[in-house]
């Protein structure tokens, strides 16, 4: 007899992901439902979801509230008691699994933060600052926060929004591993749309006069667009966490990550 499923919706919001969303679904067997939450791809990924067994929504966006990730826990609320919220890039683990079935049916969080394991330049980084992310949460336990934009960018999911939860929040140790593989001019291109969105959002938070609700970002956009905010983004995580021990990969992402926050102070400061 099989191993029962793990009560846990799998959903992975894309748009052209053909590219490494097969590695990510090959994953996900343990699991009691897998949904990939499309916007109009082009290429193949409805084709691969759908051989792998997956349900495919497609979303359309307005340039307004709600964007992909509330609107699947609105419009299609999952049927089991928790979901999980993955990138394609993103690969779990059988200990992955294994401590999801040790800790869900007895916990009494309402989520958990999860850490990764970034890929960048071809290397695991296993120093620097840590990425973590509280994308595993009881279904009905809250939503990602509300931020009224009106057609800011393009990004039609949930980049920088945290989930707002009932109650408390706990930490799975077990590892998942992000393998963004598409090359540096990527990267820089969507950083750079994450900054003019972060910058955009600042400004709208001051001029209402109101702050984020989770604890670091509370503390994160109140020093935004403080000049000495770069420099203490690099030494800490290059020289505090380690980051040199990931050679030259872990010196350009410390740098790059620094340039991303100077990005987002020069807009701040001129206004955007």
């Amino acid at each position: 007899m099989s191993d029962p499923k793990l009560p846990v919706t799998v959903a992975i919001p894309v748009r052209n992901e053909e590219r490494g969303l097969a590695a990510c679904l090959e994953r996900l067997k343990r699991f009691e439902q897998v949904v990939v939450i499309d916007s109009n791809s082009t290429d193949r990924t409805c084709d691969i979801a759908r051989a792998h067994g997956a349900d495919v929504l497609q979303f359309h966006w307005n340039g307004r509230f709600p964007k992909k990730r509330n609107w699947f826990l609105r419009a299609h609320t999952p049927a089991t008691p928790w979901v999980l919220f993955l990138d394609a890039d993103e690969l779990v683990d059988e200990a992955f699994c294994d401590e999801l079935v040790a800790t869900l049916p007895n916990t009494e969080h309402d989520g958990f933060w999860l850490t990764y394991d970034n890929w960048f330049m071809g290397r695991r980084l296993r120093h620097g600052t840590p990425n973590r992310k509280l994308a595993l949460f009881r279904v009905g336990a809250g939503e990602y926060e509300r931020i009224d934009e009106d057609r800011w960018s393009n990004l039609d999911m949930e980049i920088h929004e945290h989930p707002i939860l009932a109650g408390s929040v706990g930490v799975v140790r077990t590892r998942i591993d992000h393998r963004d593989d598409r090359g540096l001019a990527h990267w820089k291109a969507r950083h750079a749309e994450y900054a003019a969105w972060e910058a955009r959002r600042a400004l709208k938070l001051r001029a209402d006069g109101n702050a984020p609700t989770v604890g670091r970002q509370a503390t994160k956009y109140r020093v935004l667009d403080r000049r000495w905010l770069p420099a203490a983004y690099f030494l800490d995580g290059y020289v505090r966490r380690g980051g040199f021990l990931d050679g030259w990969p872990g010196l350009c992402h410390a740098w790059l990550k620094a340039r991303y926050f100077a990005e987002i102070g020069r807009m701040l400061r001129r206004g955007v």
